[in-house]
């Protein structure tokens, strides 16, 4: 799977991503997350990734997360429910979220990056 990072054009931390792939010669295919949300699948994938901490996947700063009530939601959801959720709605899910062989990342921290890229 070549290496795909879902993002919004408009964050700043998934711009300091791209720039961080660009600097470092890391080839990417960037998808739009808010008109492109990941599927099913790919979250299923990532969940592996962040320890099956469903929490982790949600962009818990966002205004879609904080006006859908998902702080208290997520307690009752399920893992299905949950996902079906998150790849209807790319403003849910957390930012720059990045999928690719061997390697599945939500944010963007330098320090981290550095092991992966």
């Amino acid at each position: 799977m070549a290496l795909k990072i879902y993002e919004y054009n408009r964050c700043g931390t998934c711009r300091k991503a791209c720039k961080y792939l660009d600097e470092n010669n890391v080839a990417y295919e960037k998808v739009a997350i808010r008109e492109t949300a990941p599927s099913i699948a790919e979250l299923e994938l990532m969940l592996g990734y962040m320890d099956n901490n469903l929490k982790k996947l949600f962009n818990t700063s966002g205004v879609a997360y904080k006006e859908g009530s998902y702080k208290d939601k997520i307690k009752e959801m399920s893992v299905e429910e949950a996902l079906k959720e998150l790849s209807a709605n790319g403003n849910l899910v957390k930012r720059p979220f990045v999928l690719g062989d061997g390697v599945g990342i939500v944010g963007f921290k330098e320090e981290i990056w550095k092991d992966l890229f």
